[in-house]
This record gives C-alpha cells, structure tokens and sequence, in this order.
C-alpha cells in the first residue's frame, strides 16, 4: 500500500508525467498515475464469458468490448445499448429475426492482433463452450443455440452467426424476434476475445480485450494490476471512452471499515463497498465534498428453496414475506435516505415497475398496498400453522461479511417469532453466490443482491425465476430459488413479444408478471439502495454510471501541488 503511494508520488511529480502522453491516453493534463481501489474480496475468475460478481463486471468493462455495450459516461437508469465494435446498431431484418453487424476496422486486442468477424463468431460459441450462466436465457434463441446448450463442445452455432471477411460483417439468425437482443450483446458475457481464446474457464488468467486497459497480474487473495492496452485507441468516447489513469491497481483483503480510513488519509482512492452504515454520518460531515450517491438498479432479497421445507409451501413463503420488517432493513442497510423497502423483485427505476406491496399490514396479492407500511405477524403465524411446519429447522445462507450478517439475523429473528428453528451460516462471499445457486448444495434461504445486467424487467425477472435459468447441479444456476413456473414463462414470453411493437404494453405486461410472481413469493425481497462512494481528495471527474456505477478509466487523478 505505501510503497504504492510513493511510487505514485515518484511519477506524479516527475517531469516524464507532466510532459508525455501514452498511446491511446487522454491528450490532458489530467492524464496519468496509479489509481489504487481497494475491496475487502476478490471476485473470482477473469474470464469475462463466466465471472458474474459486480467487481469483476467494473473491472472488465475497460478491459473487453462487445458488438454493443452501455455507456461509460453518465445516462439514465433506462439507457439501453449503443454500437461499440460494432460501427452501428444494424436495422432488423426479416421480422427481427436477423441482424447483420458491420464491424469497425482498426480495433486491435492488446496483443496487436486486429479484431476480425471470426473473432466474433468464436466468441458467440465460446459462450456455450464454458457453459456461461447466460447462455441459456441470453443467447439460445440464436440459431443453433439449442444445440450447443446439449453439446457444449461442439458448439458452431451453424446458420445463426456467419462472418463475411470481404464486407467486414457478422450476420445473426434469431429463432425469434427480441427487443432486448442489443442489450444482451452489450452485456460482458459476449465480450469479444480472440478466436483461439482456450474453450474452458481461464480462471486467474485473464483473456486478451480491446479497451483501454489490460490485466497484467492478479493474484485472488492479495490484489490485480491494470496498464494501459497499448494497442488502444479511442473509437467512441462514450462507448469506451480512452483512460486517464496509467495504471489501476486492485488491493483486497482490506474491510470496509478500514477502507474508509486509508481512503480518508489518501492511501486508496476508491472502495468496491459502500461506506458502512456507522461510518456514513462520519464521512458526510467531514468529506461531503468527496462522497457521492450512486443511483443503481438494484435488489437485496433472500431466495427461498421452493424444492425444500418449509418453502416448498406457499404459504410459509407468504408469511415469511408478511412478517419481516422491512424498516430494519432498511435501517440496516444506511437508513431512508440510501435504502428503500423493496417489496417486489423489480427496483424503482426499472422498465416495467410499478409500485405494489402485495405483503404489508392490510395487503394481499389480490390487493396490494401502494407500498410497505408494516409486518403482520398476525396474519404470517396463522399461515404457518396452516402449513403445519412449524418447530422445522430452517439455516440461512449469507456473504459473511457487510451488512447481510445483521439483516440474516432479522430473518432468523423473524423465524424463530414464527415458530421455526432458525440459524444463521456464514460463507466467504466470493463463493457464497455461486453456492446458494446449486441445488446439490440444499440451501433453504440465501441472501443475495441482483444489479442489472442491462435495464429491463427480465434482467431481474426472467434471469432469476424462469424454468431456463435453473440447472440442477449447477453452480451457475442463477435461478437460486429453483423456481419455475411455465404460466410464468409464458407471460413473460408475452410481454417481451409485446414490447417489440409497443414499449408501454410490453411494460404493463412485465408488470403484471411481476405481480404474479410475488404472488407466488419465492424470494423475499429486502431492499433497493443508492450506493455511498467515497473517495480520495486525488479523484475527480464524472466516473458513476447505472450499470458499471463506478468506471475506473474515467477517474481523474490529482497530482501533488493540484487545486483541489
């Protein structure tokens, strides 16, 4: 951490920093040193076709591009997709079932090695080949797509992705038309790689990428190291904007707590985690000028195992729902004016949402409440002794570390008020996902949060709680409720065929599947929150966006003698 410090001190004041530009960097005074960002964990594996963790998407997203990808500047929590390899987004043809891509010439991985259409096609199979948790609700309406989920390794896609060399074209066969087919391209699991890009989880080891940045090393347990891709060269500011730090360095193993002091003295820039709740008052009387809050689209909830007791009874999930407060959610997670009870698994802001609150005080599926008021313990205990399952164990599955530990014990409280025995067990949270998500696992309740993938009801809706996105035996089964309900399905096959033609119908149909499926409860809903960011006296600069909520290239770096 220091000799970090003082290695940036060397360069900040050095007349090589003051007076020359990297290739690909910002022509600006502001250009140049060590970015360093801190995070209490790592995230896993590198490889962009399967991490799904929010540290890893921030990362590689000025690491990989796609044919699409959101912006890397501020927008709207609604903003969807815009070209970036691709020099256009392409007019649909055939009724929207095919698309055909030109792609920018002159994009290069930071090998040197030009960016061709069979990079593309090899990436789009490669996406079944590692087995991507998306590629059965994102990309298998692709023709072929069917196939390669049952034959992995022999994955073409044939007749669903052609590359023509001579025009510089990716063309895509759909088997079905899709409004949100630029949104699912943009999103980091069809990032483009090369096409000898090893077909199998490359794990530490980063892919090659076309941003502004490479991954040089990473080590999970102590920190990864960012350099300029030299290579790089900006084709669209907004799509990927070039990078004003030299380098980004990663710490981890530093908690929350302590990242806010070393933030507060200088020694990093920037945490993953949101400043904790007992060090927000803090930092906004004496940093207010470095704090900021981040709107996300994003949701806290507990998946409830609609495959084992007590939650394979409606009615135990209903009442659980009916008796948590929210209100300590909520003020376990920073207070009202950073959380907002969630009673619903789409978040404020999202295409489709609607306020409701089907389980609060004087409230029904059949009759929502505009939103949440209070529990009704009442109500919730006379549903549990319908059930008959009262006095059964029940183990809540939590990330052991944050918040979640003190909300996990809400819950538990709240079992044990109706009547259950409940305990709490916490994991390391680079696994806790990924193991709350296989079913050979038998997890009865798992805490998790769920960030857009890009903005729309099914990015929260259908990736969690459609029958495709549960795989037994799978720990990329994102579908950790285990839910599946082929009515469902069907509705929301509806409302995305609707929103092709007419975004407001389509919209009001994601509602009502909403609705309905909170009127089946197989998750508890806990919260949405801002984000509370913190930074160094050194940052400055736009970097917040919807998706990415902090995008490290665009952090500005101050150097010794600066204004503030």
């Amino acid at each position: 951490m220091f000799s970090v410090l003082a290695l940036w001190l060397a360069l900040a004041g050095s007349p090589l920093h003051a007076t020359i530009v990297a290739p690909g960097a910002p022509d600006s005074p502001e250009t140049g040193g060590i970015l360093r960002i801190t995070a209490e964990n790592s995230g896993g594996t590198l490889d962009p076709q399967i991490s799904y963790v929010h540290i890893t998407y921030q990362m590689e997203a000025i690491v990989y591009d796609g044919l699409t990808t959101f912006a890397k500047t501020p927008s709207k929590l609604s903003s969807h997709a815009i070209p970036d390899l691709a020099e256009a987004l392409p007019e649909p043809q055939d009724g929207g079932r095919t698309y055909v891509f030109h792609l920018r010439h002159g994009i290069h991985f930071s090998n040197g090695k030009e960016v061709t259409p069979d990079d593309v096609v090899a990436s789009m199979q490669r996406i079944f080949k590692v087995n991507s948790p998306t590629a059965g609700p994102y990309y298998s309406h692709i023709v072929g797509g069917e196939a390669c989920l049952k034959d992995t390794e022999h994955c073409t896609l044939k007749g669903g992705v052609e590359a023509d060399d001579r025009a510089w074209t990716v063309t895509f066969h759909l088997t079905h038309p899709d409004a949100e087919f630029f949104d699912r391209l943009a999103f980091q699991h069809a990032s483009i790689l090369p096409a000898d890009t090893p077909a199998h989880d490359t794990g530490n080891e980063a892919p090659l990428g076309t941003g502004p940045y490479r991954i040089v090393s990473y080590e999970p347990n102590s920190g990864l190291k960012m350099e300029r891709n030299p290579y790089f060269r900006q084709w669209d500011a907004v799509a990927q904007p070039a990078g004003y730090p030299d380098e980004i360095h990663y710490s981890f193993g530093l908690d929350p707590e302590a990242a806010v002091t070393a933030i507060e003295n200088n020694q990093y820039d920037w945490m993953l985690e949101s400043v904790p709740l007992d060090r927000q008052a803090e930092v906004g009387a004496r940093f207010s000028d470095r704090v900021k809050l981040i709107e996300q689209l994003v949701i806290y909830y507990a998946a409830l195992n609609v495959n084992l007791p007590p939650f394979n009874d409606l009615r135990v999930r209903q009442a659980l729902n009916y008796a948590l407060n929210r209100k300590a959610v909520v003020i376990y997670n920073g207070g009202p004016a950073v959380s907002t009870a969630a009673c619903q698994m789409l978040p404020t802001g999202a295409p489709g949402y609607e306020p409701g609150c089907a389980y609060t005080k004087g409230a029904s599926p059949e009759h929502p409440a505009p939103e949440w008021k209070e529990p009704d313990l009442a109500l919730a205990k006379k549903l549990v002794e319908e059930s008959g399952t009262k006095g059964q164990k029940v183990v809540i599955v939590t990330p052991g570390s944050g918040g979640s530990g003190a909300i996990a014990n809400e819950i538990r409280a709240t079992l044990v008020d109706l009547g259950y025995v409940a305990s709490v067990r916490p994991i390391t949270p680079v696994i806790e996902f990924s193991y709350i998500q296989n079913s050979d696992n038998k997890v009865q309740i798992g805490l998790t949060g769920w960030s857009a993938d890009y903005p729309s009801a099914s990015s929260f809706l259908r990736t969690l709680f459609s029958c495709a996105t549960f795989i037994p035996h799978s720990s990329n089964s994102i579908n950790a409720s285990q839910f599946c309900d082929p009515k469902l399905d069907a509705l929301m096959d509806r409302a995305a065929e609707v929103s092709l033609t007419d975004q407001k119908a389509g919209d009001a149909l994601w509602a009502e599947a909403s609705r309905a499926l909170m009127a089946q409860a197989p998750a508890l809903p806990l919260d949405q929150t801002r984000r509370v960011a913190l930074t160094s006296t050194r940052v400055h600069g736009e970097y917040d966006t919807p998706i990415y909520e902090a995008v490290f290239s665009q952090m500005k770096l101050r150097r010794a003698g600066d204004a503030p």
